[in-house]
């Protein structure tokens, strides 16, 4: 869906219902919706850049194949309600400005038709999911949204917000009290939809989790059992048994953070503000378990990808695509750069990159069918050098504790199995380490969960390497007794620890 070359108009008001219904005067250079959805039926829990540039459009593509009008989807903002002033002033339409190295496109999304915010909409919320209109929970709150202890347990005491009101609703009392908690929302909602008849429903994780509808099942049932323990949940998990299904996913898309000059060039094109514009590459990719508790969008027919076995798609993306990512991210930091884009261009993080892709990753992966996994490597690597994106090494930093033992755990334990030293991932363990100790010798903000514990461990005596190493959960504990890679863990670290 290219439109033709920009044009710039003067730029008023704000994007909404009246610019779309002159969009065809005002903007013919740029893709519109033909129509909007006239209810909801997917309620969507982060409703952040990724979701409003993956599976927003691909929602919106699958009602267009099909002209199903009942997919709109009610999105559920996280921490701040920024996201819900910005898309309900703009009745729920933003641009997704696409950028490839040599093409660009620019397309105004429709299939959101509101947005709520928890804090102060969480019956709203739970109304939404207990309607029988709604046929789908989805799901894009991050690693950190899933309220899991070090060893991947629920976090009681996290949502422990949730599970007094969770407890408090199922004996009669008001649902009115503002969800703390993703998980402790969706417990929340799927209750409110057990006591409002009980339709059937499919919950739907899109998060870069490894069996991510298996994991978010065991949450769901955790919290239930801690608020309801016993007779008193009885009713509820038994429904959850027979009338809800958690089907995995693996969805990928680099959708970095939209710049103020991005905006101001798209307002242009337009003729309207557009506060709700996210930017991504023209790549975009989506693999779902065909476990669904009812209907569906015909995804199918925007090029969703429906398997019995997620596992070797997720297994890829979370190895070689999220696990490289990292890689250049803390191995660019370290040498000053900005991007991923400059930090894939250095010599030295492209060679330890393909060193990981290649050599490690790549060999424990079966290629699940149609996936040739060395092009996809090298297809990778042009993606990340994509001039356009600008998606920070800052920014893919983030939560190392909570992205490494998806990425970078399994790997090395299986190709130690294997009897090989995986030495890009031993660069890319070295080059996290570095990035701690710096962040905590110069006292500055370290973006991680367990940044108290990262602290902690920098501090404490004997080799830091070994100690950061060693944090509970974060590699499996072969990895950990492995003197050899150990060994070469911290000979890397020699040479990247430097101001």
């Amino acid at each position: 869906m290219t439109g033709r070359p920009g044009v710039d108009r003067p730029v008023t008001g704000r994007l909404g219902a009246g610019w779309l219904a002159a969009a065809a005067d005002v903007a013919p250079d740029v893709c519109v919706p033909a129509a909007r959805p006239e209810r909801v039926g997917i309620v969507h829990l982060g409703i952040g850049a990724f979701h409003r540039a993956h599976q927003a459009v691909l929602t919106e593509d699958a009602a267009a194949a099909t002209g199903e009008t009942g997919w709109g989807i009610l999105g559920v903002t996280q921490r701040s309600a920024t996201v819900r002033d910005q898309l309900r002033s703009q009745d729920g339409l933003f641009g997704v400005l696409t950028l490839g190295a040599d093409e660009s496109s620019l397309r105004v999304v429709g299939s959101v038709v509101d947005v709520a915010h928890p804090a102060d909409e969480t019956p709203r919320v739970l109304a939404a999911v207990a309607a029988p209109t709604t046929q789908v929970v989805t799901l894009t709150v991050t690693e950190q949204g899933y309220s899991r202890t070090a060893d991947g347990a629920l976090d009681v005491a996290v949502v422990r917000t949730d599970l007094d009101a969770l407890a408090a609703e199922e004996a009669g009392g008001v649902a009115d009290r503002p969800a703390g908690s993703a998980v402790g929302l969706l417990v929340r909602a799927l209750a409110a939809r057990r006591r409002a008849g009980g339709a059937p429903i499919t919950v739907l994780s899109c998060d870069n989790l490894a069996d991510n509808g298996a994991l978010l099942a065991r949450l769901v049932r955790a919290a239930v059992d801690a608020a309801l323990p016993g007779d008193a949940g009885r009713a509820l998990r038994s429904w959850l048994d027979g009338a809800v299904t958690f089907p995995a996913s693996m969805v990928d898309r680099m959708v970095p953070a939209t710049t103020d000059e991005q905006r101001a060039a798209v307002a242009a094109r337009l003729g309207t503000l557009d506060e709700g514009l996210v930017v991504a590459e023209p790549f975009r990719q989506w693999v779902v378990e065909d476990r669904f508790a009812g209907p569906r969008p015909a995804w199918e027919r925007a090029g969703v990808v429906f398997t019995d076995d997620v596992g070797p798609w997720e297994r890829a993306k979370l190895r070689l695509l999220n696990g490289t990512h990292s890689l250049v991210a803390y191995g660019g930091a370290l040498a000053g750069h900005a991007t991923i884009a400059a930090a894939v261009a250095d010599p030295a993080v492209a060679a330890s990159a393909r060193a990981y892709l290649f050599d490690d990753a790549l060999p424990t992966l079966t290629a699940p069918p149609g996936l040739d996994l060395a092009h996809y490597g090298e297809s990778i690597l042009e993606r990340f050098a994509n001039p356009h994106l600008r998606h920070t090494t800052e920014k893919v930093a983030t939560d190392g504790t909570l992205k490494i033992p998806q990425r970078w755990g399994g790997v090395v334990a299986d190709r130690l199995a294997a009897g090989e030293l995986p030495a890009g991932a031993a660069y890319g363990l070295a080059a996290w380490v570095a990035f701690v100790l710096r962040r905590v010798r110069d006292d500055a903000p370290l973006p991680d969960a367990r940044a108290d514990e990262l602290r902690a461990a920098a501090a404490g005596p004997g080799d830091p390497v070994q100690r950061l190493l060693g944090l509970p959960g974060l590699l499996p504990a072969e990895v950990v007794r492995s003197v050899p890679f150990v060994d070469a863990v911290v000979h890397d670290h020699q040479r990247l620890a430097t101001p």
